[in-house]
């Protein structure tokens, strides 16, 4: 197949590596950049780090307090933001299996063994707070990076779509999924932008483009049914999940 990626640098290159050894064809339009932001973390002992991305593991990775945060024990969401937590420089990783309701469930499992509080590192523009029970331990929150929306396609990726040479777009979050229909309705492009499969990563990540094929529909009801129009939802919320739907088509 003829693939977009739109997820943001430097995951877009080894989404693309994995693809084109599949042997589909790609193009890369990152649809956000990664900002990082300067933060302070407010004085506690903590018990732990939490992060929900891999990109909160980067926009720390230099920050005057990151040695001593890569000391405390680290819960990822999952392998991806595992991996960029060890890159980082944290040595006690524990890992959920890939979304916010595992990572939840993991970390009440292990509050017993918690004492004090712990750091959520965050992006500015989120899904949710990290909600544990209300006797587990308190969650602090800090934005650490923001994600900024491109205005409009590059001028290869608009090509494409204006000639109906792509086949199929891979979106890895709701707010990249945003940003593409944004930049197809600032160029004119809608129909064109339309026309390929979309492959999400979650029924989260898909809801813009459900609003757009079926305005005023109910969301919830047609992921559940599966029956909106040219979108495909990855069985688990990771890029293995969102290929082999790829590679199934």
């Amino acid at each position: 197949m003829r693939l977009l990626v739109t997820r943001p640098a430097p995951d877009d290159e080894r989404t693309a590596a994995a693809l084109r050894a599949r042997g589909h064809e790609v193009l890369i339009a990152p649809m956000l950049r990664m900002q990082t932001l300067d933060c302070a973390f407010p004085a506690h002992p903590y018990a732990g780090v939490v992060m929900t991305s891999a990109n909160a593991a980067r926009a720390i990775a230099h920050h005057p307090d990151c040695r001593d945060l890569t000391s405390l024990p680290l819960f990822a969401v999952g392998h991806h933001t595992a991996q960029a937590a060890l890159a980082a420089g944290f040595h006690e990783v524990h890992c959920a299996n890939g979304d916010r309701s595992d990572l939840v469930n993991m970390l009440r499992r292990l509050l017993g063994a918690l004492h004090g509080p712990l750091l959520y590192l965050a992006g500015e523009d989120r899904a949710g707070e990290i909600e544990l029970a209300p006797n587990g331990a308190r969650v602090i929150t800090v934005a650490v990076y923001r994600m900024a929306k491109v205005e409009c396609f590059p001028a290869e990726i608009e090509a494409a779509l204006r000639q109906r040479r792509i086949d199929g777009v891979l979106h890895f979050s709701r707010r990249s999924c945003k940003a593409y229909l944004d930049c197809a309705q600032h160029s004119g492009l809608m129909d064109c932008a339309l026309t390929p499969l979309h492959f999400c990563i979650s029924p989260q990540v898909a809801e813009p483009l459900v609003a757009q094929y079926r305005t005023g529909a109910e969301i919830a009801k047609e992921l559940a049914a599966d029956s909106a129009s040219g979108i495909r939802i990855a069985p688990r919320p990771d890029e293995s999940s969102l290929i082999g739907i790829v590679d199934a088509r």
